[in-house]
């Protein structure tokens, strides 16, 4: 069996369509398994308008920051952080593209390689992620990588959601130092 080259990097403007497909083609019943209301997801053109504009910024002014992730070289998913403030905090999304490549194990490795560009990068002395806490991919994956449970609340964690009971994790500067 091949053993596949993992890799993390940050986003280029190549990219982009990339991830304007991922959340345009979903599934909508994925969608909703991650708490995304379906009325919420944006344009084609303001999604590739806000993922242009965060090339340009420099760390200390960006409002997100993406880095993608790969298997053998091609472009499979990526993780984003977003309510950035820099030399603070941050909260953390995860989303793997092909659903066969979910539930294999990469996604806590991709985590833990993305895991440096964000705290150097945007100075974070926290990193919070507050996934749907009825899907469970992401939760086991911020367990395996050292994140703490915090507290399970109702709330609409993003701007692409549905109000949810989520799971609130955290991962500290100093917990991250390995």
């Amino acid at each position: 069996m091949n053993k596949n080259t993992l890799s993390v990097r940050e986003l280029k403007q190549d990219d982009i369509e990339y991830i304007v497909q991922y959340w345009l083609n979903a599934d909508n019943d994925f969608l909703t398994s991650m708490g995304v209301d379906l009325a919420k997801l944006p344009s084609k053109a303001s999604l590739t308008t806000m993922l242009l504009n965060q090339l340009n910024q420099a760390y200390p002014e960006k409002q997100s920051y993406c880095i993608i992730w790969e298997v053998d070289q091609q472009p499979v998913g990526h993780s984003n952080i977003n309510k950035i403030k820099f030399g603070e905090e941050a909260y953390m999304h995860l989303h793997l593209w092909n659903s066969d490549l979910r539930q294999k194990g990469m996604g806590a490795k991709l985590v833990k390689m993305s895991l440096p560009f964000f705290f150097k990068n945007c100075q974070l002395k926290q990193l919070h992620c507050e996934p749907y806490a009825y899907n469970p991919a992401p939760n086991k994956t911020l367990q395996k990588v050292g994140f703490q449970f915090v507290k399970k609340y109702v709330t609409i964690p993003g701007s692409l959601n549905f109000e949810q009971e989520v799971n609130h994790w955290v991962l500290d500067a100093e917990s991250f130092k390995m």
